[in-house]
């Protein structure tokens, strides 16, 4: 991978160091070309070019079915990472007594589309976390014959626990479970292979790892699974010929654009295909190694000064975050940072850098002398 070429894709690297992806992503070049691209053919032809737009929007759809390893049929447009979730949680034929588990850790977006459930007689039951890890032994202890749902992100969004995805798919398969992914804090930094991970659903908006704009992101419904869940919302492009407006014929779509009610946003589509590209064009595998890499650097650095990472180190549970605490006025940091150019995520009491493949060693390196400089003061 060329990486002084794809970092010249972010000009946000000429003002600040950017270590905050698991945050909101900036934007690159070419997803933002494509919005401009996008402008100015709507203003000035107007719906003549509208086909190309919608092949656009279908190369998003493709892209981003590559990137997780599945068929394009399986992956529907989403607002966001909540909307994907809420499909499966609304979607599900839930009986009074069922339950679905969860850990306690969770951003909410994966834990208000379980608890809405209440109302139907649905427990939410939340595997407690310790020092930010979710064991698999804690998920098991929590199933029963009444589970049909489990839930949990691919990587934890304050301490970037890495999941352990196939195992836990595995399970599911073998209990007849549904496995249901948030994915947000990991595609676009680690690679990700629904088929082999077991994975019946995922969610990702586009705007953290995957450098799109917010607002839109891909939902993946496994095949086998399309059936296992009902479209809770339904509008004129859920059904089979949905262009056929007058022609009604209440027959859902065969695949997952069942789940997509209406009409697409189109400019966030041809930015999110834009920024998919890079991916595509730098390899998976080469992007997590490089964040890796950088993240190794980030922990030598942690334990040269001696300060308490709250990460999990263990192999494969690493990711592309990585919090640490530090006994000092944490605002006051949050304000000095922010002075010196350097984003990054300070709350719940831990400190969250998240750097991504433009970034650099020598980004990181000034990322402690910025540090040291302010706890010397």
């Amino acid at each position: 991978m060329n990486f002084e070429k794809l970092r010249e894709e972010f000009p946000v690297t000429r003002n600040r160091i950017f270590f905050d992806n698991a945050r909101v992503a900036p934007l690159p070049l070419r997803a933002a070309k494509a919005a401009q691209d996008f402008l100015a053919d709507s203003t000035e032809h107007g719906t003549a070019n509208y086909e190309k737009w919608m092949q656009k929007s279908e190369s998003a759809r493709k892209l981003f079915a590559k990137l997780i390893h599945a068929d394009t049929s399986e992956v529907a447009f989403v607002k966001n990472t909540s909307e994907g979730i809420s499909i499966v949680a609304n979607g599900v034929d839930w009986r009074r007594g069922d339950n679905v588990v969860i850990p306690d850790i969770e951003f909410p977006a994966n834990v208000y589309p379980w608890w809405n459930l209440k109302r139907l007689g649905v427990e939410t039951r939340m595997v407690k976390a310790v020092q930010g890890r979710v064991e698999f032994d804690d998920i098991v202890r929590q199933c029963d014959d009444r589970t049909r749902v489990i839930s949990i992100s691919s990587v934890e969004c304050n301490s970037g626990f890495r999941t352990d995805l196939a195992r836990t798919g595995a399970f599911c398969k073998d209990k007849g479970i549904l496995f249901c992914v948030d994915a947000i804090q990991s595609l676009g930094a680690l690679d990700m292979d629904v088929k082999k991970c077991g994975v019946d659903f995922l969610a990702a908006d586009g705007h953290k790892w995957l450098l799109s704009v917010e607002g839109l992101g891909g939902f993946y419904v496994a095949s086998d699974a399309l059936e296992k869940i009902h479209p809770a919302a339904v509008g004129w492009s859920s059904v089979i010929d949905a262009n056929n407006y007058m022609t009604y014929d209440f027959t859902l779509r065969p695949d997952a654009r069942r789940f997509e009610e209406g009409s697409l946003n189109v400019m966030s589509a041809h930015m999110f295909a834009a920024s998919l590209s890079l991916f595509h064009e730098a390899g998976m595998d080469a992007v997590e190694a490089h964040i890796m890499a950088l993240g190794d650097l980030i922990l030598e650095n942690l334990r040269q000064r001696n300060i308490k990472i709250f990460s999990s180190t263990r192999p494969g549970e690493r990711s592309g975050i990585i919090s640490f605490t530090l006994e000092t006025d944490l605002n006051a940091l949050a304000t000095y940072m922010n002075e010196k150019g350097v984003s990054l995520t300070i709350r719940d009491g831990l400190v969250r850098v998240s750097p991504h493949f433009y970034n650099t060693r020598e980004e990181v390196e000034s990322f402690f002398e910025f540090l040291d400089k302010f706890l010397n003061s």
